[in-house]
């Protein structure tokens, strides 16, 4: 006694010709006109009535954005490769940069912020002035009988050098962080905007291609409303 039929999970793939999902398979006339063409150029006898499983779908248009992609900035850089990537794996761009930045700065790096967040407020002036007001004072007034630093104050003039000498660098290092904090963010933002109008680019395309064929079967729809009518009306004018 024959067994069973086998029962089909979904519908075929015209790529693979394996059985999926319902909800892993596309038909053909819902894929975007420039995915379609580059499908047909590989696979000709492809149709629209058939199914497509979504893996291989993916692959298309991951090919068919690179070709865009090319075809607008010639060669393709890491950062355009990363968002190729993030459209066929479907993954989030968007990041907290400032995190990511963060997790990289060393105990120095750290220092050094601190240091020139210090060194650019008004409690860096005010203590640096009270300092100076307090060794200019000891050694002008007749406190000290033999003063430290007496008139012209060559120890202070010292001092403040070697201040000016050390917070120079530290500051020009927590500038430099800062822009590629703002590189890293910029970046980020490139990232993200590319996608979104890529993204919105096939979405359009896709929406377009849809209300062409929804707009088609109207049509034959109506061309069949149309033959019907005619048909009721030669047949009510025939005699009994």
């Amino acid at each position: 006694m024959p067994g069973p039929k086998p029962v089909k999970r979904g519908h075929p793939c015209q790529i693979c010709g394996t059985d999926h999902l319902y909800s892993q398979a596309v038909q053909g006339d819902a894929i975007a006109p420039g995915v379609l063409a580059l499908i047909r150029q590989e696979h000709p006898d492809f149709q629209t009535e058939g199914y497509i499983c979504r893996p291989h779908l993916d692959l298309y248009r991951d090919s068919h954005v690179r070709r865009i992609l090319e075809d607008e900035k010639g060669s393709l850089d890491a950062l355009e490769k990363d968002v190729l990537r993030s459209i066929r794996d479907q993954d989030v761009l968007s990041e907290n940069t400032d995190a990511v930045f963060d997790e990289k700065l060393s105990f120095g790096d750290r220092l050094s912020d601190v240091i020139a967040d210090f060194g650019g407020s008004w409690r860096f002036i005010i203590f640096f002035l009270s300092v100076m007001v307090i060794w200019i004072s000891i050694n002008i007034v007749s406190v000290l009988k033999h003063p430290f630093d007496p008139y012209p104050f060559i120890l202070l003039n010292l001092v403040l050098s070697c201040i000016a000498a050390l917070q120079a660098p530290v500051i020009m290092m927590s500038q430099n962080r800062q822009e590629a904090r703002d590189r890293m963010r910029a970046q980020s933002d490139y990232k993200v905007n590319l996608k979104a109008e890529l993204e919105i680019r096939h979405l359009h395309e896709k929406v377009d291609h849809l209300l062409m064929h929804q707009w088609q079967r109207l049509m034959e729809v109506q061309q069949i409303q149309i033959e019907l009518m005619n048909e009721i009306n030669q047949r009510s004018r025939r005699p009994e």
